[in-house]
């Protein structure tokens, strides 16, 4: 199978027929499946699935909502293709893009081709400028530098889709984790339409959920494998200055002068006691961290290639 297209869609029921028609037209003369993930859907798009689908087609159903990137990673688990593109099912993205995304994934000899929405048919105040303030802030923050970290198009090897670990709401995140994996990665320009039928699921409801995914994300990608870098650099510098302001106060004492008043006092106390805390959690997180590698046999290493001189 060279091509499988990963669609989660929820409550898209007037999209499913252009949708498929969409894919049929654009992905003709390639050998692909088409796996829909239908999340928690409350209207008929499933039966309008059931009722078009062509036989290259599956649809996965999920108990309820969970979110997209679930349904992302559950189409991704299911997929054959040496090849996965993912795809959002309102038709504001083109399947039209996913040929030349290919062309240019094997050219370059690409792990990945991420889109990057060209024209952005999208309301201003709730989509766009949200989306460009996030993007800044995640550019700059993991040092991933794409333009678009919320386009759903992209087109991934399968050996990449499948390892990349999706869960909770981190698909907008998937360039970094891209990264991490190790990955060969480029944006290109592709096209984006207004919604037909349906509505949006997005929202600025959504920017405080990404901020806070935002911190782990830079917390894994910097420390998710030595996370007492982080936390043991923190606690001694923290107890070296509580330390300092103790022993200062006990030399104070004994020159007979009182400090049980005094403020010093107290937060010489508390930094000494967040310091052992830091690494105190340090030392935890190393054990989570083994348990996480040893339990699952996971290496903390991926290799490319392996080459033997004959």
């Amino acid at each position: 199978m060279k091509l499988s297209v990963v669609i989660p869609v929820m409550n898209e029921a007037e999209n499913i027929r252009p949708l498929f028609e969409a894919l049929d037209a654009a992905l003709g003369g390639i050998e692909h499946e088409i796996i829909l993930v239908d999340d928690g859907s409350t209207d008929t798009t499933v039966a309008e699935i059931k009722r078009l689908a062509p036989p290259n087609a599956r649809l996965v159903v999920l108990n309820k909502n969970y979110g997209q990137t679930t349904a992302m990673a559950a189409g991704i688990d299911q997929a054959h293709g040496d090849l996965i593109a993912t795809l959002d099912g309102d038709l504001q993205n083109d399947p039209t893009d996913i040929p030349v995304m290919i062309r240019h994934l094997e050219e370059k000899e690409l792990d990945v081709v991420a889109g990057r929405r060209a024209g952005r048919k999208d309301g201003m105040i709730l989509r766009k400028i949200p989306s460009r303030i996030a993007n800044a802030l995640i550019r700059n923050l993991t040092n991933v530098h794409i333009r678009d970290y919320g386009c759903t198009l992209k087109v991934f090897r399968k050996d990449v889709a499948k390892n990349l670990g999706l869960y909770g709401e981190l698909h907008r995140f998937i360039p970094v984790l891209v990264q991490l994996y190790g990955a060969k990665m480029e944006e290109m320009d592709v096209k984006h339409h207004a919604r037909r039928f349906g509505k949006s699921k997005y929202g600025i409801g959504r920017t405080m959920k990404v901020m806070s995914d935002l911190l782990f994300m830079v917390f894994f990608q910097k420390w998710g494998q030595k996370p007492m870098h982080l936390f043991g650099t923190l606690g001694f510098v923290t107890l070296f200055i509580g330390f300092a302001i103790d022993l200062y106060l006990l030399a104070v004492k004994i020159l007979g002068q009182e400090i049980g008043g005094r403020p010093l006092l107290t937060l010489g106390v508390i930094l000494t006691f967040i310091g052992i805390q830091l690494i105190t959690t340090g030392f935890i997180a190393e054990f989570i961290m083994r348990t996480y590698y040893e339990s699952q046999n996971k290496k903390p290493y991926i290799i490319r290639q392996i080459v033997d001189k004959e």
